[in-house]
C-alpha cells in the first residue's frame, strides 16, 4: 500500500514538471465546438440565417478585434448590448455571397441564459436580407470559429440537410430555388463516420490518451480489444440515452470528470502491474460517462430527424474505428517491437502513464475552473 501511495504521489507531483511549462495556452480536448448554423429561411427575394453560439466567447473575441478591454460581464442584457455594438466588427467575418457575390445582412441579437449550471449565455444572431437577382445559389463562411460547427438547411416544408464544416472554411453552394435533394441514407452514414472518426483523430486527444491508456497496462491484444469493445459498448448506450433525453448531466460535471478518468486509468497503469478483472467493469463505467461527453458534441446540432438512428449509427462506427487506429497505431509504434523485452514497462509504460496521468490532472483542473 505504501509503495502504491508513493508511486501515485510521483505520478501527480511530476505534472508540474512535464505538463506545467510546455502548456502556455489552453489544450483544449473536444475541438467540436458549441456554435450551431441554421438557414432559417431561403427564397428567391429574402433570406434568413441563423447562428447560435457562445455569448461570452463570442464577445471576448470582438472585443480583443476591436481592440477594446475584454468585458467580464455575465449579464444578460449587458452582454446583449455590447454585441449589438459591435456588430460591424461581428460582419467582418462573416460572408453571405450570392452567386460568388457578397450581401451586407442585417443582424438582429439575443442573448438568453445559460441552459446549465456553471454554463454560458447563449447568444442568437439572426442575419437577414434581400437576396439579389441573379443570386442562383447561396455560400456561407463563418471565420469566429475554428472548429467544427454544422450548418443546417432548415427551410420549411423540406427535410433538414446538414453540412459539417471546419471554422473558416467556406460551404457548399446551396440552391436559392428549392431545398437540396434529401441525402440518401449510406452518404449520410458515411458522412457521419467521418466526424465521428475526426472526434478521436485529431480533435480528440482526451479520448485518444483514455485509449492510450487501456493499451499500456496489456502486452496481449485479446485484453485490449476487450476493454476497448467494452468501453464503446457503453458510450454507445449513453449517448443514444442522452441524445433521446432519457439521460442528461451537465457538462460541467461531465468534462471534468472524463478528464479525471484519464488520470485515473494512467495512475492505475502506474500502481498496478497486471490487468486485474475489476479492469474491464472500470472501462465499461467509464464509458458510460464519455458517452454523455460524445453527447455533446451531436445534441442540438443538427442530427437530420428523418434519419437519426442512422446519423447516430455512423458516428459510433465512426468513434470506434478512431479507437482502433489509436490502439493499431500504438501496436505499430512500440508494443509489437518492445512489448516483451525486461524493460518495457520501466522504460514505455511507466513514463507513458506518467504523462497521461498529468494531462487527465490537468484537464480535470482547468475544466472544474481552478486553472485559468
Amino acid at each position: 500500500m505504501l509503495f502504491t501511495t508513493k508511486l501515485a504521489s510521483v505520478a501527480i507531483l511530476a505534472c508540474g514538471l512535464i505538463i506545467g511549462p510546455s502548456m502556455t495556452t489552453t489544450v483544449k480536448a473536444h475541438e467540436i465546438g458549441t456554435t450551431r448554423v441554421s438557414v432559417v429561411a431561403l427564397d428567391r427575394s429574402q433570406f434568413e440565417i441563423e447562428v447560435v453560439t457562445d455569448a461570452t466567447a463570442l464577445l471576448e473575441k470582438m472585443e480583443t478585434i476591436a481592440g477594446e478591454p475584454v468585458s467580464a460581464s455575465t449579464d444578460v442584457s449587458t452582454l446583449q448590448r455590447r454585441l449589438e455594438t459591435l456588430g460591424p466588427i461581428f460582419q467582418r467575418r462573416v460572408t453571405v455571397s450570392f452567386g460568388g457575390s457578397a450581401v451586407q445582412p442585417t443582424l438582429r441579437w439575443s442573448v438568453a441564459p445559460p441552459t446549465a449550471t456553471g454554463g454560458s449565455p447563449i447568444a442568437t444572431v439572426r442575419l437577414t436580407g434581400d437576396v439579389p437577382p441573379a443570386g442562383g445559389t447561396l455560400t456561407w463562411k463563418y471565420s469566429w470559429t475554428f472548429t467544427s460547427y454544422s450548418l443546417t438547411d432548415r427551410r420549411g416544408g423540406h427535410a433538414a440537410t446538414t453540412e459539417w464544416l471546419e471554422g473558416d472554411t467556406s460551404s457548399s453552394s446551396l440552391p436559392v430555388e428549392a431545398a437540396t435533394a434529401p441525402e440518401s441514407r449510406l452518404k449520410l452514414a458515411a458522412r457521419y463516420v467521418v466526424l465521428g472518426f475526426t472526434h478521436i483523430l485529431p480533435k480528440g486527444l482526451d479520448h485518444v490518451l483514455f485509449v492510450l491508456g487501456i493499451f499500456l497496462l496489456s502486452r496481449r491484444v485479446r485484453p485490449i480489444l476487450l476493454q476497448v469493445t467494452a468501453f464503446t459498448v457503453a458510450h454507445s448506450i449513453t449517448l443514444a440515452l442522452s441524445i433521446y433525453g432519457l439521460v442528461s448531466l451537465p457538462s460541467t460535471i461531465v468534462e471534468p470528470a472524463i478528464a479525471l478518468s484519464i488520470a485515473y486509468i494512467a495512475i492505475e497503469n502506474i500502481v498496478v502491474k497486471d490487468l486485474r478483472p475489476w479492469r474491464y467493469a472500470l472501462v465499461f463505467a467509464f464509458g458510460l460517462l464519455h458517452g454523455l461527453g460524445f453527447a455533446g458534441v451531436l445534441k442540438d446540432v443538427g442530427l437530420p430527424p428523418s434519419q437519426f438512428l442512422t446519423a447516430l449509427f455512423g458516428f459510433n462506427v465512426g468513434v470506434e474505428l478512431g479507437q482502433l487506429t489509436v490502439i493499431g497505431a500504438a501496436f505499430l509504434l512500440v508494443g509489437f517491437w518492445f512489448r516483451d523485452r525486461i524493460w518495457y514497462r520501466a522504460r514505455v509504460v511507466l513514463p507513458a502513464s506518467v504523462v497521461i496521468a498529468c494531462a487527465g490532472l490537468y484537464w480535470t483542473l482547468e475544466r472544474l475552473n481552478f486553472i485559468a
